[in-house]
């Protein structure tokens, strides 16, 4: 794994999104998973951006930390 672990920012634009901080929170607040729902699992990802995320989790490469975070801020709130 690198020293250099990627950014939330870079994630987004890893996955083809807008890494603007408003279009990031926006896309947060529409997109909530329930609790016990697998990120990877959303309904909204492309297939292509769904293989990016799977591969990052299975193989715990440099991106797994912040998908996991990603994962935590997409769960909804009750």
């Amino acid at each position: 794994m690198s020293q250099n672990t990627p950014t939330l920012a870079e994630l987004f634009k890893q996955l083809g999104l807008s890494s603007e901080l408003a279009h990031m929170d926006r896309f947060i607040a529409r997109h909530q998973l329930n609790p016990h729902a697998q990120l990877v699992n959303a309904i909204f990802w492309t297939s292509d951006q769904k293989a990016f995320l799977v591969e990052a989790t299975a193989e715990d490469s440099e991106w797994s930390e912040v998908v996991d975070e990603l994962a935590t801020l997409l769960i909804r709130k009750s």
